[in-house]
């Protein structure tokens, strides 16, 4: 294993959830990629603000307003910094990745998307970017297509490029797969999708807490996270858009905030990214998101990514050594995840013998039924990493896997 310089129990110690035990048990906390815990800093600022700053934002001149509006603008200046986007007016704060990519669904899919155009999916999406463009294609009457995936569950150039038809409008895939952990190339994808004048929307749920996510050079359409998959709360999340496309998509939420002014025959909205904002946001998340972005600054991405990326090799390459194990995907390019199986074990059995011995991992299909028709299985046992994780953690799910493989053996 890649020895790293990297202080794991100085970033441990911002965790007070790590603390806690799981039926009497240490807690072993590997479910990172469903959602990850919440640093101090994190917890802090929710906590500071409605006892010190709560005021609703965007709305009063009084000092309470006035603060929270001006913490809840940094906070979408931060977003903007980490994803490197050009202007603030591209950010706008949305609920999480579902509801990010339902927004694009319901306003610019609903724009331009006509009868027997096509939009192409990609078959290892997360049912959060498969689901919205199958049923707007059916409401629409468009094809809904599903692309094949690569063995290692990346999606296929060739593939898409052979796919593509005149009639193509949108193509939607993931950056970081939420199942094998497998890297799309972005960059390559749009540049595909861009010369045939086609949307681009990427789901980054799981990547903004693994890897450097530069929209711009990724030069996708639309790029959306959670708030909760990075360090952050729940109920806060991000949806990115290049200025030009946001500024000609129609609002589908209505109400406060978003509007200029309000007449009896009509109404006009408000700049971006206020319009695409109905009602009071979620304001105290996105403040405490803005922490979780920077706390993860502080340790630095790039050595988090490297850090984790030394995590997966450590647990494939002694895994690996469990008879009747079935590891999927390509761990060499996996982001902080790894799935597998065992011979004649039901992954559902091997996840509650694991939670009664306080490691907490996934079972199940992961909201990604089409990517476990890929994997030819109805589920996986996944594990994911965060910042937070140790190799002595590892050492410990191992030594248990062992007694709970032979188990199960028989």
């Amino acid at each position: 294993m890649k020895k790293i310089f990297y202080d794991y129990n100085k970033t441990r110690n911002e965790f007070p959830f790590l603390n806690e035990k799981i039926y009497g048990k240490e807690l072993i906390y590997f479910d990172n990629a469903a959602t990850t815990q919440k640093p101090l800093c994190v917890l802090n600022a929710i906590r500071d603000t409605y006892i010190k700053s709560n005021g609703n934002v965007h709305r009063g001149n009084h000092y309470l307003s006035n603060i929270a509006t001006q913490t809840f603008e940094n906070a979408r200046e931060t977003v903007k910094k980490f994803l490197n986007a050009r202007s603030e007016c591209e950010i706008v704060f949305t609920k999480g990745a579902t509801d990010s990519i339902n927004l694009v669904a319901s306003t610019y899919g609903r724009q331009f998307i006509c009868e027997g155009d096509d939009v192409i999916v990609g078959q290892g999406e997360h049912h959060s970017n498969f689901l919205p463009w199958q049923e707007l294609c059916k409401e629409k009457k468009a094809k809904f297509t599903v692309l094949p995936l690569n063995k290692d569950g990346t999606i296929s150039l060739k593939l898409l490029s052979q796919m593509i038809t005149e009639r193509t409008k949108i193509v939607a895939v993931s950056h970081i797969s939420n199942v094998v952990g497998c890297c799309n190339d972005i960059k390559a994808i749009a540049d595909i999708c861009h010369s045939r004048n086609i949307a681009l929307i990427v789901d980054g749920a799981q990547a903004v807490a693994h890897i450097g996510v530069d929209v711009q050079k990724l030069d996708c359409d639309f790029y959306c996270f959670s708030g909760h998959k990075v360090y952050g709360p729940t109920g806060i999340g991000v949806l990115y858009g290049k200025q030009e496309i946001l500024s000609i998509v129609q609002p589908f939420e209505f109400g406060g905030e978003m509007v200029d002014r309000v007449e009896f025959d009509t109404s006009t909205f408000a700049d971006l990214p206020f319009r695409l904002e109905a009602g009071t946001p979620n304001y105290v998340g996105a403040i405490a998101l803005a922490e979780a972005i920077q706390f993860v600054e502080r340790i630095g991405i790039d050595l988090i990514s490297e850090y984790e990326e030394s995590l997966v090799g450590y647990i494939c390459e002694n895994i690996s050594k469990t008879d009747g194990i079935i590891l999927y995907g390509d761990y060499n390019n996996s982001k902080g995840i790894i799935s597998f199986n065992l011979d004649n074990a039901d992954a559902f059995d091997i996840g509650k013998l694991l939670d009664i011995n306080g490691i907490e991992v996934r079972a199940g299909s992961h909201c990604a039924q089409p990517m476990m028709k890929h994997l030819n299985v109805e589920k996986t046992v996944r594990l994911s990493f965060g910042c937070y994780n140790t190799v002595s953690e590892i050492d410990l799910f191992l030594n248990k896997f062992e007694q709970i493989a032979h188990l199960l053996r028989g």
